[in-house]
């Protein structure tokens, strides 16, 4: 099979190296969001449940608001890792505890939760 132009071999390595390339990151992004559910939903690491309603969860608490359409409340998701670091700097009165400024999740961890509760 003989091709009409150069470009259009180039134009499909290239649109094959970005299908190949994104594979790989779809399924990071998926293992990271499952791991940021269990830190969540674990009663010893994030137990995020106490205060929360999550979609999937069990034995939910309604201290703090239900963690729904959260792209929508926080369209940075920088801030929502903050204020699971610490929502004390944005809301002193805040119930919620300071996840990473008290060392109780790991920076990985953190970074797990935000993408999964960004998810949401």
């Amino acid at each position: 099979m003989k091709f009409q132009s150069k470009s259009s071999v180039v134009a499909l390595a290239v649109i094959a190296a970005i299908s190949t390339v994104n594979v790989p990151l779809a399924s990071a992004d998926e293992a990271l969001i499952a791991k940021g559910k269990e830190v969540s939903f674990d009663r010893k690491k994030g137990n995020c449940l106490t205060c929360h309603q999550i979609p999937g969860g069990t034995l939910t608490g309604n201290i703090g608001p239900p963690l729904i359409a959260m792209k929508a409340r926080y369209p940075d998701k920088a801030q929502l890792r903050a204020d699971i670091w610490d929502m004390t700097k944005r809301s002193p009165d805040t119930m919620m505890p300071p996840f990473g400024k008290y060392g109780v999740l790991t920076e990985s961890e953190i970074d797990a939760v935000t993408e999964y509760i960004h998810s949401l």
